[in-house]
Formats: C-alpha cells, structure tokens, sequence
C-alpha cells in the first residue's frame, strides 16, 4: 500500500489496534490523533503508535489521506461536522460504528458522501480502552465496509486494501443491508437473550430453584446477556427501525409456535428443530443434537505461522484432545481470535491450565 498519513480521532480500543496493526504492517504510516484525555495521545505516542499528538479538529488534518471516527455513536456526527473544512481533495473519512444508517445519514446531509466510507470491524473484548489495544486485535476479524453511492471505486479500493493490510477480512455492503443483518444475527439475539434471563428472573420463587437449576443451555444461549448494558441500549437506539422490524417477524413466529404447541401439532414442532439444526449446522460445517455443555475458550494469538501448530503441541503434550479448532471472524463479543473445543469438562480445565502457564491470554465463552 502507497504511503499514507491517518487521522484518528478518538483513540480507544478499535482506534488504537487499528493504529497499532498499521505500524506494525506498514511503518511508514504517518499517524496523527485527538482525544480529550491528553495523557492517553502522550501514551500512544510513546508506544509509537502515534506520531502526531493533536490539540484538536484543525488545520494539520489537512494531511490526511485517511481519518478515522473512532468516538461512541453520540459523538461522531458533531466530529464529521467539525471535520468537513480540514479535508483535502480525495481524502476518505470512515468510523467503525456497530450501526452505519444514523452515520450515513449524517454525512449526506453535510454533502460528503463523496469522501466517506463507513466501517465496522467485529472485534472487541471485555476490557475497553487504548491501554487494551493490540496490534493483532482485527486479525481474522470481518471488517465491513459501506461506502456511500458517491463514493469512489478507488477510495473503496483504498479501504479495502488497508483493511487485509492489518490482517482483517474485508466485505463491502450497502449500510441499509448491513444494518439489517447485524439487527437479526446480533442486537435481536442479545435482546431476547436479556429478555429471556428476566423472564426467569420474575417467574423464579424465593428458593430460587430456576437460578439453581440454569446450566448448559440455558447458560450457553444467554451468555450475551452480561454484555454492557450503556453500550446495547445506544445499539439498540441507533438500529431501532431495523430491529424492530425482525423483533416482529420474531414475536410473530413465537405467534406460530404457540399455536402449534398448543394444538399438539407433533410435526410441526419436529420440522422447527429440524429446520433450525440443518440451517445451525452448516454455519460450521458440524452436525449436533440437542444443546450441549460447551467445552470452550478461545485464545488471543496472532496470525503468524506455527501459531495453531504451537498449541496444539502444547496441548497434546499433556495428553490433552482437541474436538475443534477455528478462528472467530466476528470477536464483537471479545472472543479471542483462536476458538479451541473440547470434549468434557475436565479437558476444557485441563487445557485453560496448561495455556495460562504458556502466558497465553484466555476467554470463556
């Protein structure tokens, strides 16, 4: 990739792994950033994640080819404003928002559709903020990008480009379709698992037996639940048509099957888990029968040769059997890169022990 100089503001966890992996890929980077919490911009700087510690939106943006929105939702709308006079000519703005209509919107009513091009890369973690931001977090990670109809194919290019650069999967969408899948396959789930854990919640008796007794799948399906609550409800309000829209289709098929359960219609209950397994199984290519204990973690690892090869020897010399081993191209959840599968509990153990002792970062499912 040509030379380029990239503006960062906001400097947090997405921006500074996206800072940091454009140093590490291509040095030349020249980076400039603004965040209100100066001493953050000084680290960066002495990490040499950053070259260029600015005092605010201004005139030195001016160099830049590409400049990066990475501040919540709430804010980037003021800051793409604030922006629009510091762009030179053919200079490409994007954010990496989890929601891309409200963005869009925004930039069309400014008149820069022409320069911008939004982003969502689908990594996260558990820990927020630049002093959690690795040089390897979007690696093997999708990064969605949703250029406007005014922007150029070479600008489109440009992106896509930087985006396998820093060892992320790029995919090109339209921000409509792109807010309609993430509402169904992300923000709908998390509401119905949160809805589902508050059901249980209500119906529970002072014993709380329910509580004691939720384990395995219940666990497993709910997990999303314990997601930040601030962070879901701005997702929620940023994407509310589109989720309301599949929040329909859903209570509609819940409809169905309630009447179908309570007519005794033994067929139709059997074609709903057989439908759902067929479709469930070939998101990985493995069949499975009813939910299951998960023996699962997943581990933070670069994409290097031998990284894979290296665990699984480290593994196998304690006698300790993988079932599964694959990569999380979607990490919003704050998955490590590495998924590994086991066959019972006590291998799960087993391994989570022998790794930590490697100094390898780990995370439950």
């Amino acid at each position: 990739m040509q030379n380029i100089t990239a503006g960062f503001i906001g400097l947090g966890l997405i921006g500074g792994s996206i800072a940091r992996a454009l140093k590490k890929r291509a040095p030349s980077t020249v980076i400039m950033a603004y965040m209100r919490t100066r001493e953050t911009l000084l680290t960066a700087s002495r990490d040499g994640a950053v070259d260029i510690v600015l005092d605010g939106i201004g005139e030195p943006l001016r160099q830049c080819d590409i400049i990066f929105l990475c501040t919540p939702v709430e804010y980037n709308e003021e800051y793409l404003r604030q922006l629009q006079p510091y762009l030179k000519p053919g200079a490409i703005v994007t954010d990496v928002g989890s929601t891309k209509t409200q963005i869009h919107e925004a930039a069309r009513a400014l008149s820069m559709e022409e320069s911008f091009i939004g982003g969502h890369p689908m990594a996260g973690s558990e820990k927020t903020g630049y002093e959690n931001s690795t040089d390897h977090l979007l690696e093997n990670a999708y990064y969605i990008l949703t250029p406007t109809e005014q922007t150029p194919a070479s600008s489109t290019a440009l992106m896509t480009e930087l985006a396998s650069l820093i060892g992320a999967i790029p995919i090109v969408l339209d921000f409509r379709e792109h807010d309609r899948i993430v509402a169904a396959v992300s923000h709908l789930p998390h509401l119905i698992a949160s809805s589902l854990v508050n059901l249980v919640r209500e119906d529970d008796k002072e014993s709380g037996m329910m509580k004691q007794l939720a384990a395995g799948g219940f666990k497993d399906i709910t997990r999303i639940a314990s997601a930040s609550p601030v962070m879901w409800e701005q997702i929620c309000m940023t994407n509310s048509s589109n989720i309301a829209s599949m929040l329909e289709e859903y209570i509609g098929s819940l409809q169905q099957i309630l009447v179908q359960l309570k007519g005794h219609d033994s067929p139709a209950v059997r074609n709903l888990f057989e439908t759902a397994r067929t479709y469930r199984d070939s998101f990985e290519k493995r069949t499975s029968g009813p939910i299951s204990p998960d023996y699962s973690f997943s581990v933070d690892v670069c994409d290097e040769p031998g990284a894979i090869s290296i665990i699984s020897a480290i593994l196998a010399g304690k006698g300790i059997s993988i079932k599964n081993i694959g990569i999380n191209h979607n990490r919003e959840g704050g998955e490590g890169a590495l998924s590994i599968t086991f066959y019972d509990e006590a291998a799960r153990q087993a391994a989570w022990d022998r790794l930590k002792k490697y100094n390898y970062t780990l995370f439950n499912f």
